[in-house]
């Protein structure tokens, strides 16, 4: 990347979505905006992939364990919020609740022994608000994982040629959001086909901020 995008070009957008601001009640996201071309939606594979940013992007981001006992009495003693099968199957498939359900976490993790039930207990709710949970195994641990989790950003084309991830956030040092910058768009560019050719521009821009080009 360091060839197509100056540095200091970097630095400066970030300095201006960060500085530039009013003081807001609530700690603004800085997103990388992605504009696309020779790429056919409709035709062309539509890419999808998840990467992990040195920096948690957003301190908000709530993650729900789907746990068999030993990971609900983990996730309880480290006050992370948790759900055990019975909890599920009394939300009985209903289309409502189930989707209540995925809005209120930003991601799930599911105990391997109960993932696989997971599209049996609640439909395919969690599936189609794209957050089917992410395996936890007994030998891993849950705070390693639910970090891991918060710090991943996942890019997915849809049908449309512009994409947008969040990859940090107004109250972290301009340090830590070039690194996750500059994580997210290699990784960007190594899932487009033709790499750097499928790019129109970049930008970098915090919630209620203007944009600022960076390529």
């Amino acid at each position: 990347m360091a060839s197509k995008i100056s540095k200091d070009t970097v630095y400066d957008a970030i300095n201006y979505s960060i500085a530039g601001e009013k003081k807001r009640k609530f700690v603004e996201t800085v997103e990388l905006q992605i504009n696309l071309k020779n790429y056919d939606p409709q035709k062309d594979k539509r890419f999808s992939g998840t990467v992990k940013l040195k920096n948690i992007p957003r301190p908000k981001f709530s993650v729900c364990v789907l746990g068999d006992q030993q990971h609900c009495d983990e996730a309880n003693a480290n006050n992370i919020p948790c759900m055990d099968a019975d909890t599920l199957k009394k939300l009985n498939k209903n289309k409502k609740l189930v989707k209540k359900l995925a809005k209120k976490y930003n991601a799930f993790l599911a105990s391997d022994s109960l993932i696989k039930q997971i599209p049996r207990i609640l439909g395919p709710g969690l599936n189609k608000a794209g957050k089917f949970p992410t395996p936890l195994s007994h030998s891993e641990s849950m705070v390693q994982k639910v970090e891991e989790v918060k710090a991943t950003i996942k890019f997915q084309m849809k049908k449309v040629l512009c994409l947008g991830v969040a990859i940090g956030h107004v109250a972290m040092t301009p340090d830590q959001l070039y690194q996750n910058i500059t994580l997210a768009i290699n990784f960007l560019v190594s899932l487009l086909k033709k790499g750097w050719q499928n790019v129109r521009a970049l930008y970098i821009k915090s919630s209620m901020g203007k944009p600022r080009q960076i390529y």
